[in-house]
């Protein structure tokens, strides 16, 4: 048995497909999703969701919204989300080091160190999620390069 899973931003559908599990990340921690869970709602916090469908594994970066869990249907509303193929790893280092420094100015008051420092966490989710899709890339090309050898 599957989930019917799918994944939305205000701007488009990220991921939807049936899968096997669904990891995820809520303000109460992170929880895992397998089919017949108990129907759940809950808010999501800055962090990856990694989905298993069969052998694959696919890995998002999310940045806040909700998730409704139902018997054999989970959907998840995100502010923000990303696939891991889709993020460029140098344009969020960028982000992340700009963020960074302007939290550091002395002059930041407290509204503006507090949505830095979101940026920061939203950068820092999204350079996991995009070095972990790097590394499964690189591991790929040195299977190829072996079975030619």
């Amino acid at each position: 048995m599957r989930i019917n899973f799918k994944i939305a931003t205000p701007e488009r559908v990220v991921f939807k497909d049936e899968v096997d599990s669904i990891t995820l990340p809520t303000v109460m921690g992170e929880i895992t999703i397998l089919p017949n869970h108990i129907p759940l709602i809950s808010v999501l916090k800055t962090g990856e969701i990694t989905v298993k469908k069969g052998e694959e594994e696919f890995v998002m970066a999310v940045a806040g919204g909700f998730v409704e869990v139902l018997a054999e249907k989970v959907v998840v509303l995100a502010d923000r989300a990303e696939r891991s193929e889709e993020i460029d790893i140098a344009r969020a280092e960028a982000a992340m080091e700009r963020a960074r420094k302007l939290r550091d100015e002395k002059n930041v008051d407290t509204v503006e160190f507090a949505a830095l420092s979101a940026q920061i966490e939203k950068e820092m989710a999204r350079l996991r999620v995009g070095r972990k899709q790097q590394k499964r890339v690189e591991k790929a090309q040195v299977q190829s390069l072996k079975s030619k050898v």
